[in-house]
């Protein structure tokens, strides 16, 4: 079953002029062991668990993702180079996807998915 994209977008918004890039250091210092709550277009959050045992947990029924399809998956993360890969189980078809890292605020970041797709998302509680 595939996600659809609008699911995961806040589209348009660029990244703040002083934002830096996450290194693969940054990524396992800040994003490993927390709850990332993606912000959704259509207001709300998405809360993905990035665990350190190198799972992803992602839970859509707070946004209503369970009306359109699966609304909980599970998957793999991982870092390659500086980027934070991650594929569920069935969300996108189990097909992997990577994203760059911006830091736009003391807690929050601005991801570019490798098909241009791009959002922000606000960094929550320790989850492990």
């Amino acid at each position: 079953m595939m996600v659809s994209s609008f699911t995961f977008l806040a589209l348009g918004v660029a990244a703040p002029g002083r934002a830096e890039e996450l290194t693969a250091g940054d990524i396992r210092a800040e994003i490993v062991g927390r709850r990332v709550h993606l912000l959704v277009p259509f207001g709300g959050e998405f809360p993905l668990e990035y665990r350190r045992d190198g799972t992803v947990e992602g839970d859509g029924e707070a946004v209503g993702l369970g009306r359109f399809l699966q609304p909980k998956d599970r998957g793999r993360w991982w870092i390659d180079g500086n980027r934070l890969c991650q594929r569920f189980t069935a969300w996108y078809d189990g097909r992997p996807m990577c994203f760059d890292l911006t830091r736009t605020g003391p807690d929050t970041l601005h991801w570019v998915r490798d098909n241009g797709q791009a959002g922000d998302a606000r960094l929550g509680s320790r989850v492990d």
